[in-house]
């Protein structure tokens, strides 16, 4: 599924709906797409396991919001908002069929492209079971995990430079992964995990 826009921001949600849980980010794409076209220049897609199209389609965007189920034995249902660069991502092995974040934004690079500006919304898991739907404490972070993406795309669309500006002037300093806080949201710093 595919929202409307340019494509200059990509909103990408990845996940396996078979697999509880890891059906989050999918979930969450679904619920967008469902208030309506995304704005201008925005691009919203639930890519599910098609790690190599995800791959891809990064080429040329200029930011991304990457929306993924976390594996993790921390707190089921909390939500997690990080800005990711290229120094916070674990070595992880490339699989046309693995969702893992860390292969899937290290494979742009090995293409020998610059990684975009990278926010991730994720989710901390319950299970992960060969089942369709999400369990009752990640189904509850949906909505915030909305309210998220539409805090960093005003964010973003706002601070958006003119074709004049340099691209520096709106990049934060190099340093350790930043969570983004909200009121309604619970944020950390960590490397990427590799999935499953």
């Amino acid at each position: 599924m595919t929202g409307a826009g340019g494509g200059r921001v990509l909103v990408a949600g990845v996940g396996n709906v078979f697999l509880g849980d890891d059906g989050f980010g999918p979930e969450v794409i679904r619920r967008l797409l469902a208030e309506g076209p995304a704005p201008a220049g925005v691009r919203m897609v639930d890519y599910g396991i098609r790690s190599l199209h995800l791959a891809f389609d990064l080429l040329g965007v200029e930011r991304l919001i990457l929306i993924d189920a976390l594996p993790t034995e921390e707190t089921p249902g909390e939500l997690v908002v990080l800005e990711i660069r290229p120094g916070d991502l674990e070595p992880a092995p490339f699989d046309a069929h693995t969702m893992s974040p860390a292969a899937i934004l290290g494979t742009v690079t090995r293409l020998g492209e610059q990684l975009p500006p990278t926010y991730l919304v994720g989710c901390r898991i319950d299970t992960a079971f060969e089942e369709i739907g999400l369990t009752p404490r990640v189904a509850a972070a949906v909505p915030r995990a909305i309210e998220a993406v539409h805090l960093l795309l005003d964010r973003t669309l706002a601070a958006s430079p003119s074709p004049s500006s340099s691209p520096s002037s709106s990049s934060p300093s190099p340093s350790t992964p930043s969570p983004l806080s909200s009121p309604s949201l619970s944020s950390s710093s960590e490397s990427l995990p590799g999935r499953h």
